[in-house]
């Protein structure tokens, strides 16, 4: 498998991963413009990809979804209670083809098979993701609300995965943020801290993890620098440790 983050954190969400003959987008929150544009630079046509799944219907990770489908022709997957809450609020415009799923399904694609799991985040029937393309399993794991029964047992059986490490606790407490936005943030239905993140991989991955990506980080309450080192501080030297960026596409990842 072959993974690039085409963006990552709260302006905006898209990940690409090939498997086989299999190429999806996970996530439509970045413009159809930049999502094409940064898989060029990759040598990646968006015109081959075969489906964007969306992961919830927060902004960041559904605005594009009208757009990637009439100019690409992308069929989308997402929960019917994401697709509602979706185009309550965000201007999708008339959609085609979408194949509804509800979180716990696994679907099945060409060579492919995604497991998907039921999130406690605050988005309407959110869903974290595992690609099985019966030789290696990719886990993308954001906006997760907090670490849920059975998140680490799904953790030790990847061998790689790209997980939220959204805030820094004493950055987001000593910030700018409204109290209910801080609340909410480090509550239960929101995100995972640097800490949080850092210590599901030390208590449950396995030696066939390859690496870790570190996604969905905070512009106002994180740093990369503090995401490593909380990554460092737990899991030591041996793991290989990504970031990804808020505003540009990444390498491409192989596993």
């Amino acid at each position: 498998m072959k993974v690039i983050s085409l963006q990552s954190g709260s302006n905006g969400n898209c990940i690409y991963v090939e498997a086989g003959q299999c190429r999806l987008l996970i996530d439509a929150g970045i413009s159809a413009k930049q999502a094409e544009l940064r898989l060029a630079e990759h040598g990646r046509s968006i015109r081959d990809v075969d489906a964007v799944l969306i992961s919830h219907d927060h902004t960041d990770h559904a605005r594009g979804i009208g757009a990637f489908q009439r100019k690409f022709g992308l069929c989308v997957y997402a929960t019917p209670a994401t697709l509602r809450a979706a185009q309550s609020r965000l201007a999708l415009g008339q959609l085609g083809e979408v194949r509804a799923f509800r979180a716990g399904d696994t679907l099945k694609l060409p060579g492919l098979s995604v497991q998907t799991i039921p999130t406690p985040h605050d988005g309407a029937d959110g869903s974290a993701f595992v690609l099985d393309d019966g030789r290696r399993r990719l886990g993308i794991m954001t906006d997760l609300g907090h670490p849920f029964a059975g998140l680490g047992e799904t953790i030790a059986t990847l061998d790689a995965l790209v997980l939220e490490s959204n805030y820094d606790p004493d950055m987001l407490e000593c910030g700018p943020y409204p109290e209910f936005l801080k609340r909410r943030i480090s509550g239960l239905r929101g995100h995972l801290s640097n800490d949080e993140s850092a210590g599901l991989v030390k208590a449950w991955a396995s030696p066939r993890l390859q690496w870790a990506c570190l996604a969905h980080l905070s512009e106002q309450n994180n740093d990369p620098d503090l995401a490593l080192t909380a990554y460092r501080r737990a899991v030591g030297e041996a793991l290989a440790l990504i970031v990804a960026s808020r505003y540009r596409a990444g390498d491409v990842l192989e596993v």
